[in-house]
């Protein structure tokens, strides 16, 4: 019985948070993205912390009365994956199968999707807002539990370096859902279809394969990590955060409004009287300095843990990479054909890709 409420477990999350994020106060924005057919922009409403103190507070209160043990996430992990995975597979199925085709090819549909920003009821549920909550809280609940099972393991000798990955891990998911709005003027949002790539992607993958840091350690020794070692560690996240957060911060406020300054930082643009490009500060740095950010932010949890020598964790930062770098190259041929002459001005004036100085 408990094997198939452990596989049951994401469906019933994913319902509750649902059910949250559709009727708990919410505030409402105005996105990027324009409606089809439409220069009317999408509009938002936005609860997401709201929903995560909610889940997380309900998760703690049925471990301390005894319904869930503190580590059940941890114990029925690969029945709660298997239950993503079909789920996530129903999901994608439902969203691609009953919409017109975009592509020649069906497997290209399904993956990529059909629909771009499908929402219910006027925008209380965004498709792609509900599937980033859902996979940042299990994400959560799926790192607390897997850290909880370590302390109960080994108790007072356990690995401080694990407790400081998963505080980094939260502090990750805590910082997506403080800048929901920033994030409505990301890649994501304007250039990816809902289908088995952002469905199943959000729904299995995000918050399974990204938990893999604490996942694949839980019920190792402690490696004794000098705590000078920890603080660099943790720095070289928070470096990375400033680079990623920054980059989307500076950019959301320039399209906000152009004029305004960021962090100090004066807008200076390059434009050819009808498209404007900004060209200093972070996106003076590389072209997507952002994705930098997100590769180091990953290293730096990965390091903290103290097994730089065991494989399983480094698939976290290297997913990054494998899905990063193509991710630029098709983004600059999309900016190349958007922005023309002007996108290959601004490339001469940074010619770095991700890494600055290097590539």
């Amino acid at each position: 019985m408990e094997k198939i409420v452990g596989f049951l477990t994401p469906m019933l999350v994913y319902g509750f948070i649902f059910i949250l994020h559709l009727y708990m106060p919410g505030r409402w924005v105005q996105g990027y993205v324009t409606e089809p057919n439409s220069s009317e922009k999408l509009r938002y409403r936005l609860n997401g912390l709201l929903v995560l103190g909610t889940v997380v507070l309900s998760w703690g209160l049925l471990c301390y009365f005894k319904v869930l043990s503190w580590d059940w996430f941890y114990e029925y992990r690969w029945y709660a994956l298997a239950g993503a995975v079909t789920f996530g597979l129903i999901f994608s199925l439902v969203l691609v199968l009953p919409n017109p085709a975009v592509k020649s090819s069906f497997l290209a549909d399904f993956f990529l999707g059909r629909l771009d920003n499908p929402q219910l009821w006027g925008g209380k549920i965004d498709a792609k807002m509900w599937l980033y909550l859902v996979g940042a809280i299990m994400l959560e609940l799926n790192v607390l539990s897997f850290a909880a099972h370590h302390y109960l393991l080994y108790g007072e000798q356990a690995s401080m370096g694990l407790f400081v990955s998963t505080v980094l891990l939260t502090y990750f998911v805590v910082d997506y859902l403080s800048f929901e709005e920033v994030h409505l003027y990301t890649y994501d949002f304007f250039a990816e279809k809902v289908g088995f790539k952002l469905g199943w992607g959000c729904i299995a993958f995000y918050p399974f394969f990204y938990s893999i840091p604490v996942w694949s350690t839980a019920d190792m020794p402690n490696p004794q990590t000098p705590s000078v070692w920890l603080i660099l560690y943790a720095a070289l996240f928070f470096i990375g955060w400033g680079l990623s957060r920054g980059a989307n911060l500076q950019k959301y406020w320039f399209k906000k409004d152009p004029q305004r300054a960021f962090l100090g930082i004066r807008p200076e643009t390059i434009t050819d009287g009808d498209k404007t490009l900004l060209v200093n500060g972070f996106w003076g740095l590389s072209r997507h300095i952002n994705y930098l950010g997100e590769i180091l932010m990953a290293t730096g949890i990965i390091l903290c843990l103290g097994y730089p020598g065991l494989l399983w964790p480094w698939l976290y930062p290297l997913y990054y990479v494998a899905l990063l770098f193509p991710r630029q190259a098709d983004d600059d041929k999309r900016c190349a054909l958007k922005y023309g002459a002007l996108w290959e001005q601004y490339v001469k004036k940074v010619p770095y890709r991700i890494i600055p100085h290097i590539y």
